[in-house]
């Protein structure tokens, strides 16, 4: 997905443990068929680092057509209450459709076009996230990854059930990104029920409460999260792992997810659906992308 946005400079980080208050996301709207609550790394700071954006959307028309990518990692984590298919392409030559449950992750790296709208009837429900990555791979050649539902693990328990979209939680891998390491967790708590996992040193995580309410426990820290609201969680430094329990608070379910990745830790600049290491460079991608750089979607 993509939309223009003013340029957004995110700064280094600090070198403090951090866990940040509890935020919802600015409410937005396009046309009639896209609707969502959107995170933005400047608004909520560092700890949300390797995040630039985060969008929970509903999703049922076609709203931003082919757009680009450059110096990022487009990621959609489609829930399991979406209905219908999800038809996406890019100028890499891949042209399926991502159905409930799936992930698809795409490198855009020095460039590459998007396109992706729900089919007639359908109704998407997921997370669209723009990851960040060092400015060393910014020029990388663009890749993708593709992670059906059903081949997920899933970690399950009578309170929990918690699909490992990517990455590796409580000693269960999923699948590998072909971007920045990244685990990503769609849980579903039952009764009451909590889960924990380790976030080690140097990576900092965003918990978010796609359903019912949430508590959220780190060290000496002890957050509710309504449902719709994030949080970042700033383990940057290094140094010992930190648990973070998610629990169902007031409800007798809650639906989370949650996302672990590597601090990066370096300034960038945010154009839309360009993340580059400076102004400058914002320009030359754009030069790039209007000379058809970025390939062609047939």
């Amino acid at each position: 997905m993509s939309r223009a946005t003013d340029p957004v400079l995110n700064k280094k980080a600090g070198k403090e443990k951090t866990v940040a208050r509890p935020v919802y996301g600015e409410t937005l709207s396009i046309g009639r068929g896209f609707s969502a609550q959107s995170f933005r790394a400047r608004d909520v700071g560092p700890a949300m680092d390797p995040l630039v954006l985060v969008d929970h959307y509903v999703m049922t028309e076609d709203t931003f057509g082919t757009h680009p990518h450059a110096g990022l990692s487009a990621v959609s984590l489609i829930f399991l209450d979406s209905e219908g298919r999800f038809y996406n392409r890019d100028s890499l030559g891949n042209d399926l459709d991502l159905f409930p449950g799936d992930l698809y992750w795409l490198k855009a790296g020095r460039g590459a076009l998007h396109n992706e709208s729900p089919r007639e009837g359908s109704r998407i429900h997921g997370l669209q996230v723009f990851v960040n990555v060092p400015q060393e791979f910014r020029y990388e050649e663009p890749s993708s990854l593709l992670v059906r539902g059903q081949d997920m693990p899933v970690i399950s328990s009578s309170q929990h059930s918690v699909r490992v979209a990517l990455g590796e939680s409580n000693g269960v891998e999923g699948a590998k990104s072909p971007g920045l390491h990244m685990t990503i967790l769609d849980g579903q708590l039952v009764d009451n029920g909590s889960f924990e996992h380790e976030l080690t040193g140097g990576r900092n995580a965003w918990v978010h409460a796609i359903d019912g309410d949430i508590d959220v426990a780190v060290l000496a820290n002890d957050a509710r999260l309504r449902k719709g609201q994030a949080i970042a969680i700033d383990n940057s430094e290094g140094g010992d792992s930190l648990t973070v329990r998610v629990t169902a608070s007031n409800h007798s379910q809650a639906q989370f997810a949650l996302l672990d990745g590597q601090a990066i830790k370096e300034p960038f600049v945010q154009q839309g659906p360009f993340v580059m290491g400076s102004m400058e460079e914002i320009e030359s991608i754009n030069n790039a992308f209007d000379e058809g750089r970025f390939g062609f979607l047939d």
